[in-house]
């Protein structure tokens, strides 16, 4: 696979990390995970399978070995700095300044190993007025601006579905990783990374940055392309209470789909700018997707080159014929389900590993 022989010293903890270091171990990567005394959190957290294991953990740390290391015992800091002399990868996402307070930053532990690539994943990053400011997903996505995008049926900002913070920083420092080894061969030496995640959400949004770039003010969410300004960009309620998305605004989707329904004369508005001018194509098409199901009009679209598709809840979603078709949903032989992979390669493709690490707590030393 593609990083057989890759060793990886992982201390992150929930989501960003850990999602990173199993994508490394699905392409072969030697994924060590330092466990705190107490564990993962995400060991217990959220909906767990018949035999008691975490679905979340399940899905961000097969294949990886784990080891149990009190960081504020300097024996344990020494075996993991003798474990870092042999490590291509370090991963840490703890608050800017702990790792140095522990004899772990990235100066001390590159002047040990010049080839390491030491990823720092932090909410803001190493530096920065809001550096040490605690933060989960929901509150970057706040700080970043984009949860003042997603407003719920009242007008006002809603969480989110996808922990969009996470996800991109995750993103964002798998490439740079990647990126540092590669250059490694050529320097033969590693790197630091500093990964914000509010950085990273902010570099996701060159589409719906216009307002803020070109007039000097703030998206007005309901009438922004991204955000339902368009008729044929949202969602549409049918007659079972389930929904249709139409989701490409381009002239011959817009055409297609309008001449089908014999209302030609909307095409010139439905292709103009989006925000209230779109009003008539919306409330026609309102009108309109009420009159059968979901899966009616599904069917119908099957007919037209339309951008349409129905709205499926987590559970169809997983269970579609695409999700199989592209093995994103993977039973292991003891029954359990796993995200597939996402990354598909023709030549030495990963290999999903459903082993998991067992938990071996620090014995407790007697007073």
């Amino acid at each position: 696979m593609k990083l057989d022989g890759l060793k990886v010293i992982d201390l992150s903890q929930f989501l960003p990390g850990p999602w990173l270091t199993q994508v490394m171990a699905d392409h072969g990567a030697d994924v060590l995970k330092i466990e705190p005394p107490s564990g993962e959190p995400v060991r217990n957290v959220g909906y767990r399978t018949e035999e008691g294991t975490s679905v979340w953990f399940r899905n961000t740390h097969r294949g990886k070995r784990a080891l149990t290391l009190n960081l504020k015992d300097p024996d344990h800091v020494a075996a993991l700095l003798e474990l870092v002399d042999e490590a291509d990868v370090f991963l840490e996402a703890f608050r800017p300044g702990v790792m140095a307070r522990l004899g772990l930053g990235p100066e001390l532990l590159r002047a040990r190993n010049p080839r390491l690539v030491y990823c720092s994943i932090a909410a803001f990053g190493q530096t920065g007025p809001e550096a040490q400011r605690p933060a989960h997903d929901l509150a970057i996505q706040g700080l970043a601006g984009t949860l003042s995008l997603n407003l719920g049926s009242d007008g006002e900002p809603t969480n989110t579905m996808l922990p969009a913070a996470d996800a991109c920083g995750s993103m964002v420092a798998l490439s740079a990783i990647l990126m540092a080894l590669l250059r490694r061969e050529t320097t033969g030496r590693g790197d630091a990374i500093d990964i914000s995640m509010m950085d990273a959400l902010l570099s996701w949004l060159p589409n719906v940055t216009g307002p803020v770039f070109a007039e000097d003010r703030a998206p007005v969410p309901q009438n922004e392309r991204s955000f339902g300004g368009y008729a044929f960009f949202r969602p549409y309620a049918c007659s079972d209470g389930r929904h249709i998305a139409l989701g490409g605004v381009e002239q011959k989707f817009v055409t297609n789909l309008l001449n089908a329904l014999e209302r030609p004369d909307l095409i010139e508005i439905a292709v103009g700018p989006p925000g209230p001018s779109q009003g008539p194509v919306k409330t026609f098409l309102e009108a309109t997707f009420l009159t059968r199901t979901r899966d009616e009009w599904n069917a119908w679209f099957a007919t037209l080159d339309v951008c349409a598709a129905p709205v499926l809840d987590l559970h169809e979603a997983f269970h579609h014929p695409q999700t199989a078709a592209r093995e994103m949903l993977v039973t292991d032989a003891e029954g359990h389900k796993h995200i597939g992979l996402p990354i598909k390669y023709a030549e030495e493709p990963g290999k999903l590993d459903p082993t998991l690490p067992p938990f071996a707590p620090l014995p407790v030393k007697a007073n």
